[in-house]
């Protein structure tokens, strides 16, 4: 069951076509790549599923619905949540804060219960409380829920960034370079919470990444953009041994040899 559609997207800014002509569906309980050189257009695709770019052309269809007019946090209501390849945590809140942020979307209490502090109010606060430790517990973070989100240590605020996403109970995360700069004990680690996600919390993962060896391990399909255009999908024996891919990332000499090998 296709749980994202997105059909023929296309972005231009000014004369640079961003993202051309792109489809791609996402099935649910997949966990899917979108690789390319810098500046294919990965993370520009991520913004138009998520509300922040308007595509020129296309739609996009999410959990059976269109959603190309709607804003990011009407998108993040229906099920989708994403992490950005520059974090953006609070900084200065607690690692709990950071996570009850992530709720907001979920919260209703009307402004007479917040003014007046009342009952209701209060119920609702701590089972969101509730929620964001168990969160917490998942990502491995608990221990940490009182610390100041800035004092964490790097490999701490990618986890900390993929609970608050996951304080929205999404369908589908979208996780734009979750393990840039990682160390590979860190690396190991974000790829067995990306793994877990799917696996025991039943979410759906797309992820951006130029760690090959993760992608290749974890994906189950592979989607490869260059200048904004898809060039190949598929498995990870079809994505490595594909001429265009490697022409993509090492050049045409690269491409004709593995096309050509040497007897």
């Amino acid at each position: 069951m296709a749980l994202l559609e997105a059909t023929n997207i296309t972005k231009i800014f000014g004369g640079l076509t961003a993202v051309n002509d792109v489809t791609l569906t996402i099935e649910q309980g997949s966990i899917v790549s979108v690789i390319g050189p810098n500046g294919a257009g990965k993370t520009t695709f991520f913004n138009i599923l998520t509300g922040i770019y308007k595509p020129d052309k296309g739609d996009v269809i999410f959990d059976g619905k269109p959603i190309g007019g709607l804003r990011p946090d009407q998108i993040a209501a229906l099920g989708m949540r994403r992490t950005f390849q520059n974090i953006r945590l609070f900084h200065n809140m607690t690692v709990l804060e950071n996570v009850l942020v992530g709720m907001h979307t979920h919260l209703h209490a009307p402004i007479w219960n917040i003014i007046l502090r009342s009952p209701s109010l209060r119920r609702e606060e701590g089972k969101a409380r509730d929620r964001s430790r168990e969160l917490l517990r998942f990502v491995s973070l608990d221990n940490k829920r009182d610390e100041l989100a800035k004092n964490l240590p790097y490999g701490d605020q990618r986890r900390l960034e993929i609970a608050r996403a996951l304080a929205g109970n999404p369908k589908l995360i979208l996780l734009d370079e979750p393990t840039a700069g990682m160390n590979p004990n860190e690396t190991l680690d974000a790829t067995n919470l990306i793994r877990r996600l799917r696996d025991q919390l039943g979410v759906t993962v797309v992820l951006i990444e130029h760690d090959m060896r993760l992608v290749m391990a974890i994906s189950e399909r592979i989607s490869v953009l260059d200048y904004g255009t898809k060039i190949a999908e598929g498995d990870g024996q079809v994505i490595r041994s594909n001429p265009r891919v490697i022409e993509a990332y090492l050049g045409k000499g690269a491409a004709g040899m593995a096309a050509h090998p040497p007897a």
